[in-house]
């Protein structure tokens, strides 16, 4: 009888059904960061822009044109070199690629970024290594670019201002990587032949040939708290000697302790910094 029929259990279908009903909301991307020093998760816009934890103060890595915009007087900065670019001497295998990607991300041509600026109303030369840029290394550009830094400033006596951060030379460049070293080392001293001052910041992080070479050459030498500062890694350093490092090992506070370095200074802190040595350095010509 139909009574006792059993009744079909009817599915309705929506037009739409490869649609969600109701999406989940999209999260921007770097909303979110984890402190690399006390492990906080944090909102990135309470680090402001100088991007400083508020909890520990542990100076996160920034890009050479933030770091720019932080240090000189607003709209004063004169680019030099800009249009210099590798011409991959060894024909490393994927070498242009990756430079290309490089060049989008940080809308720079190569790892440093050189020129002349004001800051506090006086005349100043100013290098600064972009650690976004294949980690910073120095290849043939890079030394080119700081070595005409140098060779400028001598000219237009002006004092140099350069913030170091590089994983050290650029393999894909190999030996003409290495020879930026004595290039950079001999500009430098031809600038304090001349009666010139260089400072130079350590940022995290500074190893390999630029810790062997121009960024330890600084009249001055000052770096930002925490930032790792040295040569081989410590991973290397132990195998080789032997010995278990002090978990500080390498970071700017070691350093100091030892003496390499004269002053560490807080980012929030260093164009003021910065300044007063201008000032105290400042010949009657400049």
């Amino acid at each position: 009888m139909a009574l006792f029929k059993k009744k079909k259990d009817y599915i309705r279908i929506s037009p739409n059904r490869h649609q969600p009903t109701n999406p989940e909301p999209s999260v921007p991307d770097n909303m979110w960061a984890k402190c690399p020093s006390c492990k906080h998760i944090l909102y990135t816009k309470e680090m402001g822009a100088e991007k400083v934890c508020p909890n520990c103060g542990y100076n996160f890595r920034i890009r050479a044109w933030e770091r720019l915009a932080l240090t000189i007087d607003e709209q004063s900065f004169e680019e030099w070199d800009e249009n210099l670019v590798t011409k991959d001497p060894l024909t490393f295998p994927g070498y242009r690629e990756k430079v290309v990607k490089a060049q989008k991300q940080t809308h720079l041509n190569e790892a440093v970024l050189t020129g002349k600026a004001l800051l506090d109303q006086k005349e100043i030369a100013i290098g600064i290594m972009d650690s976004h840029f294949i980690m910073g290394s120095m290849g043939t550009v890079v030394g080119e670019k700081i070595t005409r830094l140098f060779e400028r400033a001598t000219s237009e006596k002006l004092p140099v201002i350069l913030f170091t951060a590089s994983g050290g030379a650029r393999m894909q460049e190999g030996i003409f990587s290495l020879m930026q070293m004595a290039k950079i080392s001999a500009a430098v001293k031809r600038h304090s032949n001349a009666g010139l001052v260089y400072i130079a910041i350590l940022t995290d992080p500074t190893t390999g040939g630029v810790t062997a070479s121009f960024a330890m050459e600084g009249d001055i030498i000052l770096a930002e708290p925490q930032a790792l500062i040295g040569f081989a890694g410590r991973r290397v350093i132990e195998e080789t000697i032997k010995q278990e490092l002090p978990e500080d090992f390498q970071k700017a506070e070691f350093l100091l302790k030892h003496g390499f370095i004269d002053q560490i200074v807080p980012r929030l802190e260093i164009k003021s910094r910065l300044a007063t040595l201008i000032q105290l350095h400042q010949k009657g010509d400049w």
